[in-house]
């Protein structure tokens, strides 16, 4: 198994795309990487073009539970490849499960667990994973109402993001009446 510190190095070294492809992952042009958990059968991964794989994303090609199956046969193994189509997002610390297509022009929205496949043009989200709405959407919406590149001001980063940055928070989720009770109250 390929060890995090020989990833590490071989990012440091020569990119994250070379390091996973190192490793046997099968890896289109224009993706960005940020994880090194590919699973103990790294070969078993394909991923197409202008993916991006964000930290902390883990993709597992086996059912380690089937190891405790056994009869006079010996015990039992399974092993399942991941395909993963163009133009797709997975966000950090997303997990993809054995024998799971995702299929092109898709979003795995933070912290989701991916146990089946996601056919084109979703958004997907939770645990498990979710349908939450369609690429086309998100896309005409983030085309119509996110800054863009000429929008950024400012030399350095820091700069740059400050300019654009949102000014309002997300709106607070929804309590039922039944337990509010249950809420701290303000002390001020």
């Amino acid at each position: 198994m390929f060890s995090e510190f020989k990833w590490r190095v071989l990012r440091a070294l020569k990119g994250d795309i070379y390091a996973a492809r190192a490793q046997g992952v099968k890896l289109g042009e224009g993706c960005r990487v940020y994880t090194s958990s590919f699973g103990t059968e790294p070969w078993l991964i394909s991923i197409g073009d202008r993916v991006t794989v964000t930290a902390g994303v883990q993709f597992i090609t086996h059912d380690g539970s089937s190891w405790l199956l056994r009869d006079e046969k010996g015990r039992r193994y399974r092993y399942a490849p991941i395909e993963i189509g163009n133009d797709v997002f997975i966000g950090v610390n997303s997990i993809i499960l054995p024998g799971v297509k995702i299929g092109s022009r898709v979003i795995v929205a933070a912290g989701s667990v991916v146990n089946r496949s996601i056919p084109d043009n979703c958004v997907v989200a939770g645990v498990p994973a979710k349908f939450i709405g369609t690429f086309d959407k998100y896309e005409l919406r983030g085309l119509a109402e996110f800054p863009t590149d000429l929008d950024r001001k400012g030399e350095t980063k820091r700069q740059q993001v400050d300019s654009i940055v949102e000014k309002t928070m997300a709106p607070e989720i929804q309590v039922p009446e039944s337990h509010e009770r249950d809420l701290p109250r303000d002390r001020s």
